[in-house]
């Protein structure tokens, strides 16, 4: 064990030195012997380990002497706690590069390669009261009645569900990453407006119509506002200019934004919206799996390619 042990270390450390290189060459002829059931080579075992005793002698007796003793079995310890750490390390790089976070899917805690923990990210929904916190393993795209709301594909069977909002930050950075993969892959692509901000609450049923009027054009309006900035969505007239600019005719829209109908419709998408779970946007379904916050586009594609 002994072997393995010097061939690891060895083995990294000759990465940058020769000298070292040339040992692990020597203990991955040790390792072989062992493999093969010959005995490891002995001027290498007993070179080393009088090195290290040496080295121990200095400092303290005693530690050599248990060292000296106990050489085979902190080996073992050693090569146990190297393999482990390999595997920890290598699942870790693969959950980064497949759900941009170290601990897994939607996972919060640490991550070295995301210390910001930027890939999890959203602007919260202050406006949904809890008796607990809200967890990723409670979202579910099932209540919703996805043929009500705006929609951009080819009929086909998978669809991607995303549910953002335009004042939402991580919403920015994540539609037209999503919005472009969608197209790519052949997927049908499903928006879903989820305003966390009251100052553009309004925007909700004008989208509402204005796909109700044009759904080609309502998709060159989604795509615009949010390329605008937040501060001027604040703006009606703002929005209203966006709108008659596009071709579409204003005063059907006013008209429809102001009927009851569209009131209780939208706010009925609103509590329909709130029954996923939801706790802040953006949040992308993608086969009923839950990708909450703005993701690496790596990892929205390694999902649609499954």
């Amino acid at each position: 064990m002994f072997c393995i042990l010097g061939f690891i270390v060895f083995g990294i450390l000759g990465i940058f030195s020769a000298t070292h290189r040339e040992l692990a060459k020597e203990a991955g002829q040790c390792v072989l012997r062992r493999i093969t059931f010959r005995p490891c080579n002995v001027t290498f075992k007993e070179r080393m380990k009088g090195l290290i005793v040496g080295r121990l002698l200095n400092r303290s007796v005693t530690l050599a002497k248990i060292f000296n003793k106990y050489l085979e079995l902190f080996s073992w310890i050693l090569v146990v706690l190297t393999i482990l750490s390999t595997v920890w390390v290598v699942r870790d790089i693969y959950n980064y590069y497949a759900y941009g976070s170290c601990n897994g899917l939607n996972a919060s805690g640490f991550c070295v390669f995301d210390p910001s923990n930027k890939n999890n990210q959203t602007s919260s929904d202050s406006v949904i009261c809890r008796a607990k916190p809200p967890k990723e393993t409670d979202l579910t795209s099932t209540p919703l009645n996805l043929s009500q709301y705006p929609e951009q594909g080819q009929g086909n069977k998978n669809k991607v569900v995303f549910i953002g909002s335009y004042g939402c930050d991580y919403t920015r950075e994540a539609y037209p990453i999503i919005k472009e993969l969608a197209a790519k892959k052949s997927v049908d692509f499903v928006f879903i407006d989820f305003p966390i901000n009251s100052a553009i609450e309004y925007i909700t049923p004008y989208a509402y119509c204005a796909y109700e009027q044009d759904k080609d054009k309502f998709w060159q309006l989604n795509d615009l506002l949010f390329a605008s900035e937040k501060s001027v969505l604040e703006n009606k007239e703002y929005v209203e200019n966006l709108i008659k600019n596009l071709g579409f005719n204003l005063d059907q829209i006013k008209a429809c934004v102001n009927n009851q109908d569209t009131q209780n419709k939208t706010l009925d998408q609103y509590e329909e919206i709130k029954q996923t779970g939801i706790y802040g946007t953006p949040i992308v379904f993608i086969n009923n799996k839950a990708f909450v916050g703005p993701k690496p586009e790596r990892v929205y594609n390694h999902a649609l390619n499954k």
